[in-house]
């Protein structure tokens, strides 16, 4: 397991942002209601990374899911009921984890502010802080999203990880994301892990663009249980770094989206650059994910700001 004291002091570089203002949220919305907002939500996740280093993945996955479906809504933390099954429930979310996470913090967040910080800006402040204290960018994030009433299991339509490049594309574009968007956000996979029934079909051909050595790997470790994870960056897996990149310019890409990358005229050369300069990537994907945390929020007096995540008040 890393060391995670070196991962702490390794992120005390913080890249910063002028006045920051998206889609009505503000940096600092919670100066003067609930000043100690961000340090509580940072405190709760730095203990848990002490235990559990893949936290980080997990969280920039829920986030990722929470944003890609009616917005940055905090519609992801709806539990299901007997009459609405929620999102939480939806086929593509039933891997999520770090709810407890999210609860945790917004206990505590409850306590120091009560009814003033959302859940949605949990999510937001959770995951920046879990990509900081493994290694990647400490951005700065706007706040001031609230939120949603709505959570459906059959709104769920997330981008699959055997799509075509131009299929992804698709998918992004629709959220009003670029290309650059999508090549640095994939980015994340940096800390990830996939289930090998979504890259298995590629070992079992085998696909003649992935590193016959990581093919002859990946197929013992699925061969091992019950469709077991490996990791989509098998050089530094729990390190927040742009190794993901040279691991697709050496055909050791585990998803087909992942190897798109470096394969597409479009992004190719993108993904050479973040291979080379880390501090290019790391600065991308601050802004991509300040960007990511904008879509379809509900600011002002639209939505909600719930006493318990899970639930609608």
């Amino acid at each position: 397991m890393m060391n995670i004291s070196v991962i702490l002091i390794f992120s005390l570089a913080t890249i910063s942002f002028s006045t920051v203002v998206m889609a009505d949220l503000q940096v600092g919305f919670y100066n003067s209601t609930c000043p100690n907002a961000e340090s509580i939500v940072q405190q709760v996740v730095q203990n848990r990374l002490r235990t559990d280093p893949s936290i980080t993945a997990a969280l920039l996955r829920m986030h990722f899911h929470d944003c890609f479906v009616r917005g940055c809504d905090a519609s992801i933390l709806i539990d299901s009921t007997e009459s609405n099954s929620s999102e939480k429930d939806a086929k593509p979310n039933l891997t999520i984890r770090g709810y407890e996470l999210i609860d945790e913090a917004k206990k505590n967040v409850e306590a120091a502010c009560p009814s003033t910080v959302s859940c949605a800006d949990i999510i937001t402040i959770a995951t920046r802080d879990s990509v900081a204290l493994a290694g990647g960018p400490n951005y700065i994030i706007p706040t001031g999203r609230r939120d949603g009433l709505v959570s459906s299991a059959s709104e769920v339509n997330l981008p699959g990880p055997s799509l075509s490049f131009s299929q992804a594309l698709q998918s992004f574009s629709a959220k009003g994301l670029s290309l650059d968007d999508m090549v640095t956000l994939l980015g994340a996979h940096t800390v990830g892990v996939a289930h090998c029934i979504f890259f298995q079909a590629r070992l079992q051909r085998p696909d003649r663009t992935m590193d016959p050595a990581l093919v002859a790997k990946l197929s013992k470790v699925c061969g091992s249980g019950s469709n077991p994870t490996a990791f989509l960056d098998q050089n530094t897996s729990l390190l927040f770094d742009n190794q993901y990149y040279n691991q697709v310019l050496l055909n050791r890409g585990v998803l087909n989206i992942d190897q798109q990358l470096s394969l597409h005229n479009s992004s190719a050369s993108m993904v050479l650059n973040f291979a080379r300069n880390g501090a290019a990537f790391q600065q991308s994907f601050a802004n991509a994910m300040v960007k990511m945390g904008s879509i379809q929020v509900l600011v002002g007096t639209d939505g909600e700001i719930r006493h318990n995540c899970r639930v609608f008040n």
